[in-house]
């Protein structure tokens, strides 16, 4: 997107979106989306948002309705991986640069954007990661003991297989760069889409950033990892891994 600088040249201005899944966020995904448009009022930065209603069965479509805020109403639940595809399936249609996954149960800070955003900009990177284990994070809220166990032990695995030490590998605060967004639009996991896509990213040769953030408890909802499909979640995620840790890459 070409503007004007205070010199009266062009420059190039990156459109940056928002991708918001939400199953019955009813509690929290009015508050989400003010915090966005407060940061619009004070920032130079523009901000759109899209939030994917993914088969809600409580008020939250009502709210959506009720405040004109921006979504797509899935009529049935397609899980996280498939609310997100829904939005980059939306970034790319109407020609968005960047776009960032963020949680609509209050769980991500918005004023951290920038920072996901500046080492695509610059083009150090095809994705950045929001992490709460790096250093620079003063990020109290660290998941707890047992999750903590498991994204050791998820990193672990992706180390082995691509060579690439990350993080916080189960974080759904995440910005990728056009290239990405195309990709992800008509291939992406509907299953452990985090650490799945990332171990796939990787793969490809392609790069990751994990960038310092600081991260919330969530306010209200359930989360996508339920404690009782803890193990299952575990076991299924790590063979992923290691089938597309041995395939073969062009």
């Amino acid at each position: 997107m070409l503007t004007k600088n205070l010199f009266g040249g062009s420059i190039y201005v990156n459109r940056i979106i928002l991708i918001i899944p939400a199953y019955n966020e009813q509690d929290s995904i009015l508050t989400t989306t003010k915090t966005i448009d407060e940061y619009n009022m004070n920032s130079k930065i523009r901000l759109d948002y899209i939030v994917i209603n993914d088969g809600s069965n409580d008020s939250t479509e009502k709210i959506l309705i009720n405040n004109k805020i921006p979504h797509i109403k899935s009529v049935q639940n397609l899980g996280i991986g498939g609310a997100v595809q829904t939005g980059y399936k939306y970034a790319l249609e109407n020609g968005y640069d960047i776009a960032i996954q963020f949680d609509g149960d209050g769980q991500h800070n918005v004023s951290y954007v920038n920072d996901l955003c500046k080492p695509i900009i610059d083009a150090k990177a095809n994705m950045t990661i929001g992490s709460r284990f790096v250093e620079g994070s003063t990020s109290e809220f660290k998941s707890t003991k047992a999750r903590q166990i498991g994204i050791k032990l998820i990193s672990g695995f992706i180390k082995f297989f691509t060579g690439k030490k990350l993080y916080d590998v189960t974080s759904g605060f995440r910005a990728i760069d056009k290239s990405l967004i195309e990709q992800f639009a008509f291939n992406y996991p509907l299953e452990y889409p985090e650490p799945i896509s990332t171990t796939h990213i990787l793969k490809q040769g392609k790069s990751i950033t994990e960038v310092p953030v600081e991260m919330n408890e969530r306010n209200g909802g359930v989360s996508s990892i339920r404690s009782w499909k803890n193990v299952y979640y575990m076991v299924n995620v790590l063979l992923s891994i290691v089938i597309i840790g041995t395939r073969r890459y062009r």
